[in-house]
C-alpha cells in the first residue's frame, strides 16, 4: 500500500509541472514587457502609460479565469444517482450481466436521464458506484465521475466539465487577447531591433523573443478557442464531437442543441453582465438536460433531486443556479422520432 500511496503522491506533483510552465511562461512575460519594453525601451510616458494599463487589464482577466478554472473542484453526481441499499445488495451479489442491467434499468426509470451505452445499456460507473447523469463521464486522473465532463486538460491540471466550462473558455479568450496585445504593442519595436533602428541593449532578446512566444500561444489559443465556441453553438462537449451521445433512438451528434442562443446560455447564463466576467452563471445543476427530442417534467427532477441537496460549493460568486428547465412528462407523452416532438397519449 505504501509503494501505491507514494506513486500516486509523485503523479499527483508531476501534473503540476504543466501549470507551473505556464505561469513561468507567464512571470517571464510580464517582466520582459513592464521593465524590458516599458521602463528601458519605451521613452514616451503617455504610451508606455498606455501600454501599462492594457496589460494590465488583460493579464488580470486572464489569471483570473485561468485559476478559476484551475480551482474549481470537478462536480460529482450527487448521491440521488447511487443504487437504493436493496438495489446495491442485488447489483453486487447478482454475476449475471442481463440480471444487473434489469437492476439499473428499474433505478434508472426514477431519475431525470435517457442517453445510454452503445449497446442500449445504462450507464453504470463501477469505480463510482453510480448510474451517471447524461454528459457524465468518470475521468481516471481526477478519479471521479464528471458532470458534462468535456476532457481532462493538463495545462490547468483539472477537469473541465459542468462546474468550469465557462472559466475554461474565458481563460482561452483571456489569454488570447494578452498574446494578442504583446504582439501589437511590441511589433514596431521588434521591427526596430529586427532592422538595427535601435542600438542593441539587453532588452533587444526579450522583446525579440516576447514577440515570437506570444506569437505562437496565440496561434496555438486561439485555434482551441474558435474550436470551443463552435462546440457551444452546438452545445457540445468534446467527448460528444467524438462519440455521439445515445438515446433511445440511436446516436445523435445534436441531441442536446437547442439553437444557438439557448445553447450559448446554457454555458454563460441569460444575465450579459457576468458574460465577460469568471463567475459561474451557467444555467442547470448539470445532472439533467434539455433535448431537442426529450423533455421531462420539473417535477420529477426537482423531487429526484432536491432531497440530495445538490450544491456546487465553488460556486458561490453568485446565487445559486437556476434549476434545469425541463418540459412535457416522458410518462404521459410519446416521442415522434424523427421529428424531435412529443405528443399526448391518446
Amino acid at each position: 500500500m505504501a509503494p501505491s500511496h507514494a506513486l500516486r503522491c509523485c503523479k499527483r506533483a508531476l501534473n503540476w509541472i504543466p501549470v507551473l510552465f505556464i505561469n513561468l511562461v507567464v512571470g517571464w512575460s510580464y517582466y520582459a514587457y513592464v521593465v524590458e519594453l516599458c521602463v528601458y525601451t519605451i521613452h514616451s510616458n503617455a504610451e508606455r502609460v498606455s501600454y501599462l494599463v492594457i496589460l494590465h487589464i488583460s493579464l488580470t482577466m486572464f489569471i483570473w479565469s485561468y485559476w478559476k478554472t484551475i480551482w474549481s473542484k470537478p462536480t460529482s453526481p450527487s448521491k440521488a444517482f447511487c443504487l437504493p441499499s436493496a438495489e446495491k445488495d442485488r447489483f453486487e451479489r447478482e454475476d449475471r450481466a442481463e440480471v444487473q442491467q434489469e437492476i439499473l434499468k428499474k433505478v434508472a426509470k426514477t431519475l431525470p436521464i435517457y442517453t445510454r451505452t452503445a449497446g442500449g445499456a445504462v450507464r453504470y460507473c463501477d469505480p463510482c458506484q453510480v448510474i451517471k447523469p447524461d454528459r457524465c463521464h468518470h475521468c481516471s486522473t481526477c478519479e471521479t465521475c464528471v458532470l458534462k465532463m468535456d476532457h481532462h486538460c493538463p495545462w490547468v491540471n483539472n477537469c473541465v466539465g459542468f462546474s468550469n466550462y465557462k472559466f475554461f473558455i474565458l481563460f482561452l479568450a483571456y489569454a488570447s487577447l494578452y498574446c494578442i496585445v504583446i504582439c501589437t504593442t511590441v511589433t514596431q519595436y521588434f521591427i526596430k531591433f529586427w532592422t538595427k533602428k535601435l542600438k542593441d541593449t539587453h532588452a533587444k532578446f526579450h522583446i525579440l523573443f516576447l514577440f515570437f512566444v506570444a506569437a505562437l500561444f496565440f496561434i496555438s489559443i486561439v485555434s482551441l478557442l474558435t474550436y470551443h465556441l463552435w462546440l457551444v453553438g452546438k452545445n457540445r462537449t468534446t467527448i460528444e464531437a467524438f462519440r455521439a451521445a445515445v438515446f433511445p433512438n440511436g446516436p445523435d451528434k445534436n441531441g442536446f442543441s437547442l439553437g444557438f442562443s439557448r445553447n450559448f446560455c446554457e454555458v454563460f447564463g441569460h444575465r450579459a453582465e457576468y458574460w465577460f466576467v469568471p463567475v459561474f452563471s451557467s444555467l442547470g445543476d448539470g445532472h439533467s438536460f434539455d433535448t431537442r427530442l426529450v423533455h421531462i417534467d420539473p417535477e420529477q427532477a426537482k423531487s429526484v433531486l432536491q432531497p440530495n441537496e445538490i450544491t456546487l460549493e465553488e460556486n458561490t460568486d453568485l446565487p445559486e443556479p437556476p434549476a434545469a428547465h425541463f418540459r412535457l412528462n416522458p410518462k404521459t407523452t410519446k416521442h415522434i422520432f424523427g421529428l424531435g416532438r412529443t405528443r399526448p397519449f391518446r
